[in-house]
């Protein structure tokens, strides 16, 4: 029930604010093939093989990636007691073993100089990372930024002419339209799977991963271990998402990431190496009929609410840019930017459509009496 700011401020779906302006690396022509102007959709039953063409189009554009780290593993202190020493001598496991972890996944090129987007998590901690082209070259990849807010990556391979894909414009997708996705599940290369959009903006929560800040696509198009950081395409061959996770046990249930967000994201992360994302330290509510009784009804929820509808404020972090700004536990929420809002969701969004240290302009009631207050939203704590 309950949507949390507590560790970021917002969903980073920006739509196309920062994404889709000229300046973006990823939308010159040094950066990235162009996107097209938009076309019709391409009709099966006109061409019964628009899923082929697409994957003759993109498939030299999508790479596997691997990635291996080194551990060292820790003996527990125990083991490094003098009597344990004196019983088991040489048997003894001996600290600082090292061992060799290999991870792998996919991804996808989006500039002719070697500019890749992947997952985060893909390359967590790499020391190295390889690159394999469909055409069977293997290059040497170094990673620019990694965001695990988002669990985006950008890697680059010192490599020109590449095949590049064309991104797309998730704001427009619809619950419906045909999706294709090209990757490396379960190390088996290149391979194509095909499905739909099953529905657009999912929640972090709803997806079972709340430390992220992702507004989802999902699709019934199978995605599987090795497909993370691979391309969702719609039939035209656009990128309009990034795959990125499944839920365990469930048939039908893929996720990606939308790929306007993932081109502001990854904008930021070739340029600086890291991204901002804006904080404001605050866990609230969506308030309804039913949530107003169940919390007033509650000894410990040590709340009183008479609105029936809004956003509740039911915590508010000790020292965090909500407190400085002025907002209380208790506090409803009405409205964001001079948007109004009708569920967490939009806060979180609207929040995260702005920036760090920018002033946020917040209307709320408290204690029936409506108050308009100037938040500014701090950088997610690491």
């Amino acid at each position: 029930m309950l949507s949390s700011l507590l560790v970021g401020a917002g969903l980073a779906t920006a739509g196309g604010f920062l994404a889709w302006s000229p300046e973006s690396p990823l939308r010159s022509g040094a950066a990235v093939a162009q996107t097209a102007p938009a076309t019709e959709a391409v009709s099966p039953a006109a061409n019964p093989n628009f899923i082929t063409d697409v994957v003759t189009e993109v498939g030299p554009a999508v790479v596997r990636i691997d990635a291996s780290r080194t551990v060292t593993q820790r003996v527990p202190d125990v083991f490094n007691d003098p009597t344990f020493r004196q019983f088991f001598g040489d048997r003894m496991p001996q600290g600082g073993q090292e061992r060799t972890e290999r991870g792998l996944g996919s991804g996808f090129i989006v500039s002719e100089d070697g500019r890749i987007i992947t997952n985060a998590h893909v390359v967590d901690g790499a020391d190295t990372v390889t690159v394999t082209l469909k055409d069977g070259r293997i290059l040497d990849g170094r990673v620019l930024g990694s965001d695990p807010v988002t669990d985006i990556a950008v890697i680059k391979v010192d490599e020109r002419n590449l095949p590049a894909v064309t991104l797309g414009n998730s704001d427009q997708l619809q619950p419906g339209e045909w999706s294709i996705a090209i990757g490396n599940p379960l190390g088996l290369d290149n391979t194509v799977t095909v499905g739909i959009v099953s529905a657009v903006g999912r929640s972090s929560n709803q997806v079972g991963v709340p430390d992220k800040r992702v507004e989802f696509i999902q699709t019934d198009t199978a995605i599987n271990p090795g497909n993370s950081g691979g391309p969702l395409l719609n039939q035209q061959g656009e990128v309009i998402g990034v795959n990125t996770a499944i839920i365990n046990g469930a048939q039908g249930l893929g996720f990606s990431i939308p790929i306007n967000m993932v081109e502001r994201i990854a904008t930021e992360l070739a340029e600086t190496g890291k991204v901002e994302h804006p904080f404001l330290g605050i866990q609230m509510v969506t308030l309804s009929p039913t949530v107003k009784e169940e919390i007033n009804t509650d000894p410990n929820s040590g709340l009183s609410v008479d609105e029936d509808a809004g956003i509740l404020v039911v915590r508010v972090l000790p020292d965090s840019p909500a407190a400085k700004g002025g907002l209380r536990a208790g506090d409803v929420i009405t409205s964001v930017a001079g948007t109004a809002v009708a569920d967490a969701a939009e806060v979180q969004r609207l929040v995260g459509n702005g920036k760090v240290g920018e002033k946020l302009t917040m209307e709320i009631t408290r204690n029936g009496e409506v108050e308009r207050l100037a938040v500014k939203p701090g950088n997610l704590p690491e």
